[in-house]
């Protein structure tokens, strides 16, 4: 494939870029000598610094490349993503979970599973996060080798390898430390390196309402053609939305991804761990003018006679990921280049170091520590969060090669949350909100919903039953089925819990204080300031939320 063009200026900005980023990882080693410095950064972040991070660690491949590729296959519904994919269970993190996940100073997700249920319940959870981490973590390795071919024309193997050993440096030195410093720059890279994409998109095609006016009608709309599958872009229902988006993927990823939710657990105290994601929540609302309008832009071009864009092919398959570069190829001159090249890497460096640093945390507590070694040291288990980052990174390169296969990474990333996130949220919500589910009919219920969804997609994928058996409709797209498969996976999964919780034993609830909100004490905000308080900044939130819905109907 032939490289597009890069000039001395765009490879000075690149190298600095690395630069920067390994040399922080060298300074910050300084600072991790214990196993709560590496692994949960001391906690030490204030709200706006672990807000700015969780969003971070999510910025990666599967927003910019994913997304953007995604808008150019489904169009305007990819914007469900980000509003009712995304806000409400971000403020539900905030203000309900994060009190049981933040005051029990457990180090993981699995961690309060353990103390909510036992020990199997927490193992087995953190197999599946651990397996799905590294497929995870491949799509980055992948997006970013993406960019490295694309604009440098190197070898697909050798783009990975670079991408990995850069990742595997330094995260292994100071852990999630330098992860999340690392993702507060990447933050703002990423809005100032592209935003001049949609700019300069909207100023060559004319204006929002021409760019809207290029793409397929059934592509332009948000809400208004969701009654008949066949007249949006993505062949789903406002059902398959709201209950397999918008409830089941959106709340089985945002409040029990241990991903994301790492960074919450650095804030210095409760009140900035609430905060983490309810300020996360306003970004995320203001990401849409950056990947989805971009995703439109190219669509548009593609449809425009003359324009000269089209999509790679790898193959003789569409390669839908190709659009966000090919963009920044067409629009940037020499030097800005650099600036979009870096601004993409820095995104998917900053999903990386998320999946490698909450990887390795799981596999050192909820696997290493909890069935290898019970009695592993502090220094043991800091040596053990390191290998781990190795090993986690060299796992993800075969992964990248899997995710190469897949001609949108966005179908392929919610297909793995529908095996492990969709059922793993109806464990989660019941153990917090019901006193009476047992340890026996979460891990079993649990068990029964990983495997139905799995078992699911694999029908699908070999053609043993049409997708619309799952979607419940003559037609569907790949995605409308990720949709509906999370949904059953969750229903599964809740109420095999519930039966099997009426037959089996309940701990004693003198255990379960702290864990299950019937049974914690609700903390005294009385004398906080109604502009300090959580709950007022997620109202305000929801306010915002509704509007845009309103507005892009």
């Amino acid at each position: 494939m032939q490289a597009l063009s890069l000039g001395a200026l765009d490879w000075l900005v690149i190298a600095s870029y690395f630069l920067i980023v390994l040399g922080l990882g060298f300074y910050l080693k300084r600072y991790t000598t214990s196993q709560d410095d590496y692994f949960l950064a001391g906690r030490r972040n204030s709200a706006w610094v672990a807000g700015l991070a969780f969003l971070s660690a999510n910025l990666g491949a599967l927003e910019l490349l994913g997304m953007t590729g995604n808008t150019f296959k489904y169009g305007m519904y990819v914007a469900h993503f980000y509003w009712i994919g995304a806000i409400p269970a971000m403020l539900f993190l905030g203000i309900y979970m994060m009190p049981f996940y933040y005051s029990s100073r457990i180090k993981s997700i699995p961690g309060y599973l353990k103390l909510r249920f036992d020990e199997k319940t927490r193992v087995l959870n953190g197999l599946a996060f651990a397996f799905m981490t590294l497929l995870v973590s491949g799509i980055n390795l992948y997006a970013m080798a993406l960019v490295l071919r694309t604009f440098v024309g190197w070898d697909w193997t050798v783009s990975i390898w670079i991408s990995a050993v850069t990742v595997a440096v330094y995260v292994g030195m100071s852990g999630l430390m330098s992860a999340i410093f690392t993702e507060i720059i990447q933050f703002f890279l990423i809005w100032f390196g592209l935003f001049l994409v949609s700019i300069l998109g909207i100023v060559e095609i004319g204006s929002v309402h021409e760019i809207l006016q290029r793409v397929p009608e059934s592509f332009a709309t948000l809400w208004s053609t969701s009654g008949d599958p066949s007249k949006n872009g993505m062949m789903i229902t406002w059902a398959g939305i709201v209950l397999g988006l918008g409830f089941v993927l959106s709340f089985g990823y945002w409040t029990t991804d241990f991903l994301v939710v790492q960074r919450a657990f650095s804030a210095k105290d409760l009140r900035s761990a609430r905060m983490t994601p309810i300020l996360a929540s306003f970004f995320k609302m203001a990401l849409p003018f950056l990947v989805i309008l971009a995703g439109l832009i190219a669509l548009a071009l593609s449809h425009t006679p003359g324009s000269g864009f089209a999509l790679l092919q790898e193959g003789g398959q569409v390669n839908y990921d190709s659009a966000l570069p090919l963009l920044i190829a067409r629009y940037y001159p020499s030097g800005l280049i650099g600036l979009g090249v870096t601004a993409l890497l820095a995104g998917f460096m900053a999903g990386q170091a998320g999946n490698i640093s909450a990887f390795n945390t799981v596999w050192t507590y909820d696997i290493y520590k909890s069935v290898i070694n019970k009695n592993a040291s502090d220094a043991h288990l800091l040596w053990m969060g390191r290998a781990a980052t190795v090993a986690g990174v060299i796992i993800s390169v075969g992964t990248a090669y899997w995710a190469k296969s897949f001609p949108s990474i966005m179908d392929y990333m919610q297909a793995i949350f529908s095996w492990v996130n969709a059922p793993l949220f109806a464990t989660m919500l019941l153990g917090m909100f019901v006193a009476w589910i047992t340890p026996n009919g979460a891990f079993w219920g649990l068990l029964a919903g990983m495997s139905s969804s799995f078992l699911m997609f694999l029908a699908v994928k070999f053609h043993w039953v049409d997708n619309g058996v799952i979607t419940l409709s003559t037609s569907a797209s790949d995605m409308a089925a990720n949709f509906w498969r999370a949904w059953w996976a969750w229903s599964i999964c809740f109420v095999s819990t519930i039966v099997i919780s009426l037959f089996t034993a309940k701990k004693p609830e003198a255990e379960l204080v702290g864990l299950v909100k019937s049974m914690t004490p609700k903390a005294d905000e009385s004398q906080v300031p109604l502009m300090r308080k959580p709950q007022t900044w997620a109202v305000i939130s929801i306010v915002v939320l509704v509007a845009l819905n309103v507005y892009f109907w």
